[in-house]
């Protein structure tokens, strides 16, 4: 099924780690077979993974996105995933982490995405930070 993306003027994509970037005016955009796509309000640039969750999400988003990498990205996952288990002892957050895994496990990276943004809004509501850009819907 093809995906169909409206797209903003001026608005950043990336589609299987190319940043292409919308003309003047609003576009729509269909891809008819499978691609990795996460709009510019999905992309998290390595300056900004500045708390664990966003730690978990980035190379997830680069197993996602770069599929030469991900290797190294995984290996960062699990080191990333295992110190956020470690200091969480909520059971409802511990279980939210072996789903986002099991994503990862079954190669399901933008459902990983997904899933992660909660972790995200779990440690704003746990630190009290504003919630940023990240959409719920990765």
């Amino acid at each position: 099924m093809p995906l169909k993306l409206s797209l903003k003027p001026g608005e950043k994509f990336a589609i299987n780690g190319a940043v292409i970037v919308n003309g003047e005016r609003r576009g729509t955009l269909v891809v008819q077979n499978h691609a990795s796509i996460l709009r510019e309000r999905d992309i998290l640039q390595p300056e900004e993974a500045t708390t664990p969750g966003k730690r978990i999400y980035f190379p997830i988003m680069m197993m996602y996105l770069d599929e030469a990498g991900q290797e190294a990205y995984y290996k960062d996952f699990t080191l990333r995933m295992t110190e956020f288990m470690d200091a969480v002892s909520r059971p409802e957050v511990l279980l939210l982490c072996v789903e986002i895994s099991k994503e990862i496990v079954s190669h399901r990276y933008y459902a990983a995405l997904r899933l992660c943004t909660r972790l995200i809004e779990f440690e704003q509501e746990i630190l009290g930070n504003e919630p940023e850009r990240l959409s719920a819907h990765a």
